[in-house]
């Protein structure tokens, strides 16, 4: 997506070889208009799966994952990161591992709002390591939903995360597909999405 390759050139601060911040744009102040863009390609991604539901993790994600889930006109619900006195019970979970925050969490969402008979579609800001998929995969499986797929704003390809999920057998589409982060440049892949 040229749009937010774009974006991350122009606003994106590299602070390592592995550290990518867009803070300016996606995950801290957002970009409502590139929201809405992002949005519109995962729609127009995932428009023929039969998607009935979008999750992604708290929250980051969110703001994409809404606006794919408006135009696809699906619910989005997302695992939350900490216990709450009002979501105690029904509870899938699973052990995530965040690599920009070194630390795991135990994700979490109701079983009210992820049913076998679901079609869901994951969506989230960064693939990295593929942990916080690993854990929505996992989520999923206990749910006994179907996947329809993986969205992701940001890969790291040079990180391992996007191998593991296709290893699978898993239908992964990233919108950007960071090729490097040396010497302070983004370098991006030549191809963005892949199965």
């Amino acid at each position: 997506m040229k749009a937010l390759q774009k974006k991350i050139v122009a606003k994106g601060k590299v602070l390592s070889d592995t550290v990518l911040k867009v803070d300016s744009f996606l995950n801290h102040q957002i970009d409502p208009n590139l929201m809405k863009e992002i949005g519109e390609e995962f729609a127009a991604r995932f428009q023929e799966d039969g998607v009935t539901k979008i999750i992604t993790i708290e929250s980051s994600g969110i703001a994409p994952a809404t606006m794919a889930g408006l135009l696809m006109n699906v619910p989005v619900v997302f695992a939350r990161k900490r216990k709450s006195l009002t979501l105690s019970q029904n509870l899938y979970t699973a052990q995530v591992h965040s690599f920009t925050k070194k630390e795991t969490n135990e994700i979490s969402i109701s079983g009210d709002f992820i049913q076998q008979d679901d079609v869901v579609l994951i969506i989230d800001d960064f693939l990295a390591n593929g942990q916080a998929v690993l854990g929505l995969l996992e989520i999923i499986e206990q749910a006994g939903a179907r996947l329809a797929g993986v969205g992701i704003v940001i890969e790291k390809g040079f990180q391992s995360g996007g191998q593991l999920i296709r290893e699978r057998g898993i239908r992964v589409e990233s919108l950007a597909n960071v090729a490097s982060l040396q010497n302070g440049k983004v370098e991006f892949m030549v191809e963005s999405s892949t199965l």
